[in-house]
């Protein structure tokens, strides 16, 4: 059975999957900690690319330091200069952690042609960056469809991945809102060869994703059975998601092997989930980990 644990105070709430030290123990714990993760003054963390083997370079950003690291995974079309990205990296250096933000192949700063991205190679892509960047072991936060890759990535690594935190993670995602089309409406993508999707986020108003993405995409759906991932697992996820809704969270809770798994959600939080509220969250749930970690080994 789920445990339900109301936290008045931030106005959100837990869902607890397993048996486990969690997030209600937080607050009163390390109130200390809590202004520390945003410094006035930032420093500067230099661009760096990892070349690879007739694969595009990838950008990245890493911050030395204690383990376990964290790796900050973007959502579709995303970089790592996002207000996520940059409150961890900043949350970590306070910690004394490792941190690695990047670019996937085709977005920001990495090579790589955006028409020709996949979510095949974005998942080469996190993996290169586990293989050939982090030192021990890490915690990997994905965002959007970065919490999709980062359930392909515990699989794939699960001697290195420890720990895994989603923000509204799009597992499936595109390949489901696909299939809820009307038939109609697919036939006429599969003869234009392009979805456009509505999107607020989007100055154009819509996401133009190529029918050979969501074709491909199906080949790493993961949501129609077990999914083996063992490690602790925390899904965060806002109410107010008109993008990814907070249901598929629950789906991923519902399907991972993990016996410690919380979901969290926030009643007025969208999509993106990064108001300070949001971000506050964020960075405890990482320092919550990080103690857990830390005590079992």
């Amino acid at each position: 059975m789920a445990a339900w644990v109301p936290c008045r105070s931030w106005g959100w709430a837990a869902v607890s999957f397993g048996p486990h030290r969690g997030l209600s123990a937080l607050l009163p714990r390390k109130p200390q900690r809590a202004p520390r993760w945003l410094p006035v003054c930032r420093q500067k963390t230099s661009v760096s690319f990892l070349n690879r083997q007739d694969l595009p370079k990838l950008a990245y950003k890493r911050l030395k330091g204690k383990s376990p690291g964290i790796i900050f995974i973007p959502g579709c079309r995303s970089d790592m200069n996002g207000t996520k990205a940059m409150a961890i990296e900043e949350f970590c250096k306070s910690l004394g952690h490792a941190c690695i933000r990047f670019d996937y192949s085709g977005v920001g700063s990495s090579d790589g042609k955006p028409e020709e991205c996949t979510v095949g190679k974005w998942r080469k892509d996190v993996l290169s960056i586990i293989d050939e960047l982090a030192e021990g072991p890490q915690v990997l936060v994905g965002s959007s469809l970065g919490g999709w890759l980062m359930l392909h990535a515990a699989i794939a690594r699960p001697d290195k991945v420890v720990a895994l935190i989603g923000v509204a993670t799009a597992a499936d995602s595109l390949v489901t809102q696909f299939n809820q089309l009307p038939v109609e409406v697919k036939k006429e993508v599969e003869i234009k060869g392009v979805w456009s999707m509505p999107s607020k986020y989007h100055e154009e108003g819509f996401y133009h994703i190529p029918y050979s993405f969501i074709k491909e995409a199906e080949h790493h759906c993961l949501l129609h059975s077990p999914i083996p991932v063992n490690c602790p697992i925390r899904l965060l996820h806002g109410m107010k998601d008109d993008i990814i809704p907070w249901h598929t969270s629950m789906q991923v809770a519902d399907q991972v092997v993990s016996k410690d798994v919380d979901v969290i959600l926030r009643k007025h939080s969208d999509h993106r989930m990064k108001k300070k509220a949001d971000i506050q969250l964020l960075v405890y749930t990482i320092d919550d980990l990080i103690d857990k970690l830390s005590i079992v080994h």
